[in-house]
């Protein structure tokens, strides 16, 4: 049978932007009334969600993705994009390269996070008490994602992204239920512990993503687009260095060879 305009039409239908002509509109809004009076967070909002955010929500929306840019070449991604530079790829390449390594590890964490304060909110909505919700949500597992930090005792993007949303609770933006259960499960993590176990960046920036009803997968994209600025830059300086084959260590350092 052959194929109708009509399903040719249909293949790519999409409710996100409408591209004719002499038009360009996301989300029904036409580019021109975007461009110089919608910041590019809010435009991220708008194309996800369906509907551009209240000044607040965008604030809020904009405090995570900024907490989360960049944390040094430690990083396995910001490493990755640096050494891929250095082999004589493009600035694409190398970002891609580097994206392509946030994973369920490195990058997955705050999905997860949003995935694990739905459970506790969802526990308590259901009848059981708050601890007993978020000792129930964590279970038996190893790593707690969004609390710890291999580097920082106290991560230091935590308190200012907290603080944001508490303000946000009290103007009644967001409800609340979210960075309510994140801090049952810290204090539950403090409990019978020799050292506290804090909540860090990426169970901060879940509390904002969850708060603002982002479901948990967008939350991994919200992090990505975030990072993916830090990744940039990384790639730009090494790509001004110099440097050909940059590999993880220096040459003058050759790897362990085991025996075993």
């Amino acid at each position: 049978m052959a194929t109708t305009e009509h399903e040719v039409a249909d293949w790519w239908a999409t409710a996100i932007c409408r591209m004719e002509p002499g038009v360009v509109e996301l989300r029904g809004t036409p580019i021109q009334d975007l461009i110089g009076s919608a910041s590019l967070v809010d435009v991220v909002w708008l194309v996800t969600r369906g509907r551009r955010p209240d000044p607040r929500e965008s604030a809020l929306l904009e405090a995570a993705m900024v907490a989360s840019v960049d944390h040094g070449p430690q990083a396995p991604s910001i490493a990755i994009a640096r050494m891929a530079i250095t082999c004589g790829v493009a600035l694409n390449n190398a970002m891609a390269s580097a994206v392509n390594a946030l994973g369920d590890v490195h990058g997955g964490a705050g999905q997860q996070c949003v995935e694990l304060l739905n459970t506790v909110v969802e526990r308590e909505s259901a009848g059981l008490p708050l601890p007993d919700a978020a000792r129930a949500a964590i279970g038996d597992l190893r790593y707690v994602p969004g609390f710890g930090h291999r580097f920082h005792p106290v991560d230091p993007r935590r308190d200012p992204l907290l603080s944001l949303v508490d303000d946000a609770v009290a103007d009644g933006v967001v409800a609340g239920d979210h960075i309510r259960a994140a801090r049952a499960v810290e204090t539950l993590l403090k409990t019978d512990r020799s050292r506290p176990v804090p909540m860090n960046i990426d169970g901060a920036t879940a509390v904002i993503y969850a708060e603002l009803g982002f479901p948990p997968p967008l939350a991994r994209g919200l992090f990505v687009l975030s990072r993916s600025v830090g990744i940039l830059a990384h790639a730009w300086e090494e790509s001004t260095e110099g440097r050909r084959n940059k590999g993880p260590i220096p040459p003058s350092i050759l790897p362990t060879f085991r025996t075993d």
